[in-house]
């Protein structure tokens, strides 16, 4: 059951108690609500008025949630239905019954706890098919239905009548849906507004007059003219709203399940308050052309209003949109405190940056992951993450062993690459030597060239030119590779010996000086339990990974490939040492 039945009320009802007693539904529809014909306190006095002239007992039964005295009062409509149909293994078709408090009336009824139930009329208990079915399967099962304002005989034109009016109960209810849509349709077509005006207009209960509201307009045309300055962001934009006192309407907060259950015509419910605007809603307002004249036509299409009048003009709206894509300065934060690792670390899973923040003289860096991460820790200390890529650092630096393998794999990976060098000079010389027998051939036979039409004098002076410029080009490169090779092999020690000295210099650097060390080290760092990850730069991968390359024989530095990088990070690493 749906409500909570105390035990002995439960064990009274299974007992057999209430079978000669008959409940009373009454329903009121959400979509009518200014039919006082269908009241709930009008239809309770015709059924009870009802069931004595009929000789009727209702049952004296309260039910929280339910019934007070056998009377059940709902507040839903009877023409809304679900959709979801399942059948079983057993050829039994289920459907999900939209009333809850019709629900549980059917569930008692189908055990045999009362005879029956008295209700106003067929429009009252159903307005759909599928609850008509159920209804009529009742009747036929021995459950007697009463009609205050109708009477069915056990009869072929009874049941005729019957079927006709559970027919018109839902007919009644298609043709109302049929007249709602063509009618909006038709509004809209025409350029009426057909929902609820926003911030800024008059909602007085007509469609085609949606005046300006006298106290929210201004500011909102306000905020079109800040925000196309350029130099407020939508957070400092609400702030400023909300200063000037912009507001929603007023509204009360949505009814609660045992709101909806509650007996009487009249609901007690929390009264409507205005509450200030959130960012959203102002992102909301700046992007709606309601705000120029227009609203919303059919087939998704905005239209000219003849409901409301423009709030700003078509050159500022328009100016507004081109601006909120973009990112916007926010003043809010042009003076933010400076903290170290600020947008320097994310989250090793989701992938979102912590933020530095200060507490009780203690840096911290915070993160709000996505929901789904799995990153349970959300703060740390600076000083831990500090000693973290301290001890990475120190893993950077060598040892005096290691620097005495280096210099032995220097020596060999120097003469490998002298190795390379003689094949490219012996390369370099062949082009050369060819380059400068097609030049001495040219210079030899100028004549029987120009004789036999070969080139003209034009054309033979410049080929000529061209063979001594490729010349002098590959005697460039030639001279160009030693000196490189002798260049990166430089760079490469001398970046040893300075990532020793920083390593030294970060022990004693404040927290400021060690973020700026790893930014230049670090191409990315990540923090997940307690763990930080890490991406060195190129100029520094190879001493990240020197404990597997020292195994290879001529594999030690991996950086050879990238002399600019290395190059730099020496250039980096000795400014940023001077200062210490």
């Amino acid at each position: 059951m749906n409500c909570t039945i105390d035990t002995k009320t439960l064990r009274t009802i299974e007992a057999g108690a209430f079978r000669e007693y008959y409940l009373i539904y009454n329903r009121k529809s959400t979509d009518e609500p200014n039919n006082q014909k269908n009241s709930l306190n009008y239809q309770r006095a015709e059924n009870l008025r009802f069931a004595e002239k009929s000789g009727l007992s209702v049952a004296s039964l309260s039910i929280e949630g339910f019934c007070t005295q056998g009377i059940i009062a709902e507040r839903h409509s009877g023409f809304k239905e679900d959709t979801t149909v399942n059948v079983n293994k057993k050829g039994m078709v289920q459907h999900t019954i939209a009333r809850p408090k019709f629900k549980q009336l059917i569930t008692l009824l189908s055990r045999g706890y009362f005879k029956g139930i008295i209700c106003l009329s067929w429009d009252r208990l159903s307005r759909n098919k599928a609850d008509n079915a159920i209804i009529s399967k009742f009747m036929r099962a021995g459950i007697d239905v009463r009609f205050a304002y109708a009477q069915y005989d056990n009869t072929s034109a009874g049941m005729l009548h019957m079927d006709i009016d559970g027919m018109f109960a839902a007919h009644h209810s298609r043709v109302t849906s049929e007249k709602v849509r063509i009618t909006q349709y038709n509004l809209r077509e025409q350029g009426i507004c057909t929902h609820r005006a926003p911030i800024g207009y008059l909602n007085i209960g007509k469609s085609n007059d949606k005046p300006i509201d006298p106290i929210r307009g201004p500011i909102i045309r306000k905020m079109f003219t800040l925000y196309a300055q350029g130099n407020i962001g939508i957070s400092e934009l609400t702030r400023w709203a909300n200063e000037q006192g912009l507001t929603s309407y007023p509204m009360r907060k949505r009814r609660t399940q045992q709101q909806m259950l509650d007996d009487g015509d009249e609901v007690t419910r929390p009264p409507k308050v205005c509450l200030p605007v959130g960012r959203g809603t102002v992102q909301r307002i700046l992007s709606n052309p309601f705000y120029i004249g227009q609203t919303l036509g059919n087939h998704g299409l905005n239209v000219k209003s003849k409901s409301h009048k423009p709030l700003v003009s078509d050159k500022l709206f328009y100016q507004v949109q081109g601006l909120l894509g973009k990112k916007r300065p926010n003043i809010n934060y042009a003076q933010r405190a400076d903290m170290p690792f600020r947008k320097m670390i994310r989250c090793s899973q989701c992938g979102r940056t912590f933020t530095p923040y200060k507490t009780k003289g203690v840096h911290y860096l915070s993160v709000h992951c996505a929901p789904t991460c799995g990153n349970s820790v959300r703060n740390y200390k600076v000083a831990e993450v500090e000693k973290q890529i301290g001890d990475i650092l120190s893993g950077f630096t060598l040892t005096d062993e290691e620097h005495a393998e280096l210099d032995d794999r220097v020596l060999n990976e120097h003469t490998v690459h002298e190795e390379k060098a003689r094949h490219r000079k012996e390369k370099n010389g062949r082009k050369q030597c060819k380059v400068r027998e097609d030049l001495a051939y040219l210079q030899d036979n100028k004549l029987m060239l120009l004789k036999n039409g070969v080139y003209d004098a034009a054309s033979l002076v410049a080929e000529e030119n061209k063979l001594k410029s490729s010349l002098l080009e590959l005697q460039e490169v030639d001279k160009g590779n030693e000196a490189e090779e002798q260049e990166i092999l430089k760079d490469l020690l001398k970046l040893s010996e300075l990532l020793k000295r920083a390593y030294f210099c970060y022990i004693s650097a404040n927290s400021f000086q060690k973020a700026c060390f790893a930014g230049i080290v670090f191409s990315e760092l990540s923090l997940s339990e307690n763990t930080l990850s890490y991406k060195a730069k190129k100029g520094f991968q190879a001493f990240e990974s020197r404990s597997d390359s020292l195994g290879g024989p001529t594999e030690w530095f991996s950086e050879l490939s990238y002399p600019s990088a290395v190059r730099k990070s020496v250039v980096t690493l000795e400014k940023v040492l001077k200062d210490f």
